[in-house]
């Protein structure tokens, strides 16, 4: 690997998860392209197979609504992601928004119960 790589790729690790969320869609303004697209690309040959499909093991968390106690709800997405205050209050603004993607279903359901607990709203796609 070239070290222009190399530094890339570290420089993508120290990001957090809000802006690896704007340089996704960023890289995909810029491109024309979606990053969703190759998993629905990849999904069709197993649907059009006949084969029953295996069941799901990484699930996506989204915030779907904050609900009325927004401070409990940043403290906890706080919690559960590890974001700074500033980045937990902006993700929680903006719901709906995914909190983690491709996580195990027993952390999936974990996330979303204590999530509800503080009246907000969770989705797991």
């Amino acid at each position: 690997m070239s070290e222009k790589v190399e530094k890339l790729i570290e420089d993508v690790k120290a990001l957090s998860v809000m802006e690896l969320s704007e340089l996704v869609s960023a890289l995909e303004e810029e491109f024309g392209v979606s990053a969703a697209a190759p998993v629905a690309v990849a999904a069709a040959p197993a649907a059009a197979g006949g084969e029953a499909p295996a069941e799901k093991s990484d699930f996506d968390v989204v915030l779907a609504s904050v609900g009325d106690q927004k401070i409990k709800v940043i403290k906890v997405v706080r919690e559960l992601t590890g974001l700074g205050l500033k980045e937990a209050k902006a993700l929680v603004d903006g719901a709906p928004k995914p909190l983690k993607e491709g996580v195990a279903k027993e952390e999936a359901e974990e996330m979303k119960s204590k999530i509800e607990e503080v009246g907000a709203t969770v989705e797991l796609k």
